[in-house]
């Protein structure tokens, strides 16, 4: 489903006026569909149809209160990577034994805090970080449950920066390595090992690299098996792509259903593993648009640039991975032909842009909509400039509701100190 359509020329996201939404809240401004991120959620958790499984949503894509609400509610897991992360999960009621902790650099207090809570699994990254759980895990008095996170080295073919299951990675124990750190693992007092998982990287527009990197994992958890190593559940990662321009991604149905014919290639020893994915752009990455007006349209010898109130601040996806989202009109022109502008924001850095080379028919004041800005948007945004961070706005039917407001400066300011009086 795609909720954001024009009526009558106006953009609407489900039944909110979008301009009328603007006037009242204010831009820039994220705008979330409920429909949307329920729809895709059910999308994968209906694929694996009467398979054991859990989609444990990813965070990282957006961890906006609300939003993990909306998952929290439809039974969702939860795939964190801090314990800032984890406090989210579990403010927004979310369960705990449903999450799974990923991420390279854990500390004490977070796996610390993990364990306090009865986390669903820890998905280990080094031989070291095996050593500081089992002694923190022992210190409380518990079992840590764990999944060691293999590195398969297979290219998900995505840009470098989101890369994560290549030999060069940071992420994750080499796969020629695994089998001894699970050895390890197996004789440790205060760890139960529970399973293995992987996650090749984000932006997947084919399944075959991750039906590869499946295929090596198996081959490593049967020679586990056949060692005697307990395993109860296969966590395939998540990283499936969106459509931002012209991609093609699987939807969520085939995606899985690739997975799923690969396992049973295996045969039937593998039948018994719950399947664990963790989507997190797939889900939310098209039910958000940014909303932004238009303070000046300025006409170059070379370029014509419109200055928006959105920034690199607001939507860091352009400047860091020269990203291309769809921008369009809140409200359709038809007494105005297009110009070809640069879409750029207030900070001051020429990196400072939300598109290139886009054909607008707009005047100043105008609103634009930056498309599938529901992932990585407003997790990645920041106050650089000293700019107060946008409003997140969440969509149902004719409704909207605030479920972030937008800082003030006084916000910004509150956790800092001038200097003591001089002596």
């Amino acid at each position: 489903m795609n909720p954001f359509a024009y009526r009558h020329g106006r953009l609407y996201a489900e039944g909110v006026d979008l301009a009328a939404l603007a006037d009242e809240v204010g831009t820039p401004c994220y705008v979330y569909s409920r429909a949307h991120i329920e729809e895709r959620w059910h999308a994968f958790d209906e694929a694996f149809g009467g398979r054991e499984h859990l989609v444990c949503y990813a965070l990282k894509a957006n961890s906006n209160l609300a939003v993990l609400e909306v998952l929290a509610r439809l039974g969702s897991g939860f795939d964190i990577t801090s314990v800032g992360e984890l406090e989210r999960v579990l403010a927004a009621g979310g369960d705990p034994t449903k999450v799974v902790f990923s991420g390279v650099g854990k500390s004490e207090p977070e796996m610390r805090r993990a364990l306090e809570v009865g986390i669903g699994c820890f998905n280990v990254e080094s031989a070291s970080e095996l050593d500081v759980l089992n002694r923190v895990a022992a210190h409380l008095g518990k079992q840590a449950p764990l999944s060691l996170r293999v590195n398969p080295d297979v290219d998900p073919m995505t840009h470098p920066y989101i890369a994560t299951g290549l030999k060069q990675s940071k992420f994750g124990i080499d796969i020629a390595q695994a089998a001894d750190v699970y050895r390890r693992a197996a004789g440790l007092p205060n760890i139960e090992v529970k399973g293995v998982a992987f996650h090749i990287g984000s932006r997947l527009d084919d399944v075959a690299p991750v039906v590869t990197a499946l295929e090596r994992v198996l081959d490593l958890a049967g020679e586990l098996m056949d060692e005697g190593v307990a395993l109860e559940h296969l966590d395939m990662g998540g990283g499936l792509g969106i459509r931002y321009a012209d991609e093609q991604p699987p939807e969520p149905h085939d995606y899985v259903l690739a997975l799923l014919g690969a396992l049973e290639r295996f045969g039937a020893r593998y039948q018994s593993l719950r399947l664990m994915i963790e989507p997190g752009r797939s889900v939310v990455g098209n039910a958000g648009v940014l909303l932004t007006r238009t303070l000046y349209l300025k006409h170059g010898a070379e370029r014509n640039f419109a200055i928006v109130d959105a920034a690199m601040n607001d939507l860091l996806r352009p400047a860091l991975y020269d990203a291309w989202h769809d921008i369009g009109p809140v409200q359709l022109r038809t007494d105005k032909s297009s110009t070809v502008y640069d879409i750029v924001g207030p900070v001051c850095e020429s990196g400072d842009f939300l598109g290139h080379g886009r054909a607008l028919a707009i005047e100043e004041g105008d609103l634009l909509a930056v498309a599938s800005a529901g992932a990585y948007a407003a997790t990645m945004s920041s106050n650089y400039n000293a700019r107060p961070r946008a409003p997140e706005v969440l969509v149902e039917g004719d409704r909207y509701c605030v479920v972030r407001r937008r800082e003030t400066v006084a916000d910004l300011l509150a956790l800092e100190s001038r200097l003591p009086p001089d002596p």
